[in-house]
Parts: C-alpha cells; sequence; structure tokens
C-alpha cells in the first residue's frame, strides 16, 4: 500500500473531518443526524470518518 493510499483509509474524529471539510463540528453533527454529510460510523461512542468516504463526499459535492 502506498503512503497516499493508507493516509486515505485512516480513521478521522469528527474534528478531524471537520478540519478537512472547513465546517463547524456542529455542522458535521447536524449533516449526520440528516443523513446529508459524509459517511461516518459508530466506533465504540466515538465517531468516526474514514479520509477516503470524507474526500469522496467532498468530490460528490464538488460535481452537483
Amino acid at each position: 500500500m502506498t503512503d497516499q493510499s493508507e493516509s486515505r483509509t485512516r480513521l478521522l474524529t469528527i474534528a478531524e473531518a471537520a478540519e478537512i471539510a472547513r465546517a463547524p463540528v456542529a455542522t458535521l453533527r447536524y449533516w449526520r443526524h440528516l443523513g446529508i454529510g459524509p459517511r461516518s460510523f459508530r466506533l465504540g461512542r466515538h465517531v468516526v470518518y474514514r479520509a477516503d468516504d470524507l474526500h469522496a463526499w467532498i468530490n460528490a459535492q464538488h460535481d452537483q
């Protein structure tokens, strides 16, 4: 696996995802509630995002 693919498959916290998406954490929480944000899932008590899912979602927003 290359360094780039490893970084894309890593798990991000909601704060890290918000920084990449340039949106407040509260906005990501709201999008998650509405079901319109990037794919996320619970890992124990924490909500996490796969970096590749986040980047795919950002790219999809650009294509709309």
